[in-house]
């Protein structure tokens, strides 16, 4: 197996939306002066019925020529970037999680050529974002189909660690990129009510000095430590998933903690990451909280 330590790792599988996601690895990869690690992840034979020699046969040069075809992208898009390829005989979850153990980032297209019709996003996407140990980045479109290439980094903000880490990657990511952070902290959120009835009374809202001393307690020593970052704050009651998703019209990058404060134990994946995950402007690149 070659080797994937600290590389980008962009998985491979025929589609468009995959080749969008290599387009995006490479330039991710040739920013940072990080290998590009190009992963084509599927068993060998994946029916039931006996398979004869020659479908194996196909199945192994389909693979080798779409692995091709990805490098020869990622080439074009960033010259220079260091390519490595894997033909992995798992099954892509399996594989991709695997890899994410010293992966630097996994990228992924926003569905893949096993996805249904109609799916807004692939499962392989959804289970490597809730169980990698590396952040995981799904590359979404614009909703008339053009690439997010331009605006600021987001990033959700709620306080707890795992949005910490997620603040980490956000600052990091704008510095590469060179483009402000907008700092986004929803004032209350009305999941942790949904179980309640209608008739159930609200609070109101207050002057909002408790989520001003959350976010700015947040990002303390950040600016210090990338002083070329511009910061803009945004604080609303509101739904976060409903401000990010708003946000990331205008983005070209969200990031998100793959559970927050408000999340049930258990869950890997919160309603807030799920909803960028389906319905984002623009890529969503999700963290996961250390082990």
């Amino acid at each position: 197996m070659t080797d994937a330590t600290g590389a980008i790792v962009a998985g491979v599988d025929g589609s468009d939306e995959a080749r969008r996601a290599v387009r995006w690895a490479a330039e991710e990869a040739g920013r940072r002066n990080l290998p590009l690690h190009l992963v084509f992840a599927q068993e060998a034979v994946a029916i039931t019925l006996p398979a004869s020699q020659s479908l194996f046969d196909q199945i192994e040069e389909y693979a080798a020529e779409e692995l091709e075809k990805a490098a020869r992208i990622a080439r074009e898009t960033r010259p220079g970037v260091t390519v490595t390829q894997e033909r992995s005989r798992q099954v892509p979850v399996p594989a991709l999680l695997e890899l994410s153990e010293r992966a630097h980032t996994i990228v992924l297209g926003a569905s893949g050529r096993g996805g249904f019709t109609g799916m807004l996003i692939g499962s392989t996407a959804v289970a490597v974002a809730a169980r990698a140990a590396c952040p995981v980045a799904v590359i979404r479109r614009r909703p008339d189909g053009e690439p997010a290439s331009s605006g600021p980094v987001v990033v959700g903000v709620d306080g707890s660690p795992t949005s910490e880490r997620a603040l980490a990657v956000a600052f990091d990511e704008a510095s590469w990129l060179g483009v402000p952070l907008v700092a986004v902290h929803a004032w209350n959120d009305v999941d942790y009510l949904s179980g309640l009835s209608a008739d159930y009374p609200l609070p109101e809202p207050g002057s909002g000095n408790e989520e001003q001393r959350v976010l700015a307690e947040s990002m303390a020593g950040w600016q210090e430590k990338y002083p070329d970052v511009h910061i803009e704050r945004v604080i609303a009651r509101d739904r976060p998933r409903t401000l990010l998703l708003e946000q990331s019209q205008q983005a070209q990058l969200v990031v998100v903690g793959s559970r927050g404060r408000g999340g049930f134990t258990g869950l890997l994946l919160g309603s807030t990451s799920q909803a960028l995950l389906h319905h984002a402007g623009c890529p969503v690149l999700v963290v996961r909280p250390e082990d």
